[in-house]
């Protein structure tokens, strides 16, 4: 079976996502068969970006999201337009619509609202003289 899912990215404890398809055997960041869309949580407001073609295509084929990318899909209308497309309307003007809509998020910002962890300074080592 195959499954959208979320695969981690980005320095530890600064996660960032990649929506890719992959088969449901792989591990999280194993193989996968190809990258769909990008999901930062940290920036105000969230980065989303998503390839709306290859997202109808796969859903539409049987690819199964996990729980956090269906609510992501439900959070772009993605699921609507999947349902829509089922129903007879082309994929064309399915992906205009997204595109339109895309382009009316508002711009995220580069900075994050919360901050890169600190690293704690090497100890210093003082040698004993005996």
């Amino acid at each position: 079976m195959v499954r959208i899912r979320l695969r981690r990215v980005g320095l530890k404890k600064q996660p960032s996502y990649r929506i890719v398809v992959t088969d449901r055997e792989s591990p999280r960041n194993g193989k996968y068969l190809e990258i769909i869309g990008f999901y930062n949580p940290r920036t105000v407001p969230t980065t989303l970006e998503l390839k709306e073609d290859r997202a109808l295509y796969w859903l539409s084929v049987g690819a199964q999201p996990s729980e956090p990318v269906a609510r992501i899909l439900k959070w772009l209308g993605t699921d609507q337009r999947l349902i829509r497309l089922h129903k007879g309307e082309t994929m064309d003007t399915l992906v205009a619509e997204a595109a339109v809509e895309f382009a009316k998020r508002p711009v995220p910002s580069p900075k994050t609202s919360f901050p890169a962890p600190v690293k704690k300074p090497e100890s210093i080592q003082v040698e004993e003289k005996a």
